[in-house]
């Protein structure tokens, strides 16, 4: 009988001294919840979607990246201005292709006149305004579809010469007109710069509060 109840002794504390099943089972549960987390992706807002994008470009202007702002207007912490993110102008349109479009020479801020055809209407509605934009396709650079604009708040909140919007052909086909991501001709910051002006069909009668504000 002894001889059982000193084998018994025997292996419980063999076993109460194995602490590697233990650490073995927290080691592996840790891995797991790393594993979940690395594999679960980080769902972005909208808001947080639009301000990583400013934040890009300001990065790029003020530091110099571009090689745009003069020298004495770096600065590592410098923020380009924007409205506050609000999905209310970022609008459903429809598309209108213009078939054989004028092609045209585009006004400029220099004596540089390049062509442009007249590729297509965006028809869309802002609040209780039926409005439209007109897209131009660069004639040297097919792929680039440009929309120029004006607006009510230009020269006093925004850029007094109007701002951009880009899209692809592809952008066309469900097209999206995201005035969140409109932004500021390159000579906005630098007048060495040229850039086209925006045609008239494209000065638009509502405030655009959204997008790039003045620089300066």
């Amino acid at each position: 009988m002894k001889k059982y109840i000193l084998l018994f002794t025997l292996i419980t504390t063999l076993l109460a001294c194995d602490t590697s099943s233990k650490w073995k089972t927290n080691d592996s549960n840790i891995h797991e919840e790393k594993a979940t987390k690395e594999e679960t992706p980080t769902i972005l807002s909208y808001e947080q979607k639009v301000n990583r994008y400013r934040d890009s470009t300001s990065t790029m202007f003020y530091s110099g990246a571009n090689g745009i702002l003069p020298k004495d207007a770096l600065d590592p912490e410098g923020k380009l201005s924007f409205y506050t993110p609000n999905e209310a102008y970022r609008i459903d349109a429809v598309f209108e292709p213009i078939e054989n479009g004028e092609v045209f020479e585009m006004k400029t801020s220099t004596d540089r006149l390049p062509a442009y055809k007249k590729y297509g209407l965006l028809k869309f509605r802002l609040g209780e305004e039926n409005l439209q934009l007109t897209l131009y396709q660069n004639v040297e650079n097919p792929e680039y579809i440009f929309c120029p604009f004006k607006d009510i708040t230009n020269g006093n909140e925004t850029y007094g010469a109007g701002r951009y919007l880009d899209f692809t052909i592809d952008d066309l086909k469900n097209p999206v007109i995201d005035f969140n991501f409109c932004y500021n001709p390159l000579c906005a910051y630098n007048s060495a710069y040229s850039c086209p002006i925006p045609p008239f069909e494209n000065h638009l009668k509502v405030s655009i509060e959204a997008g790039e504000k003045k620089w300066h």
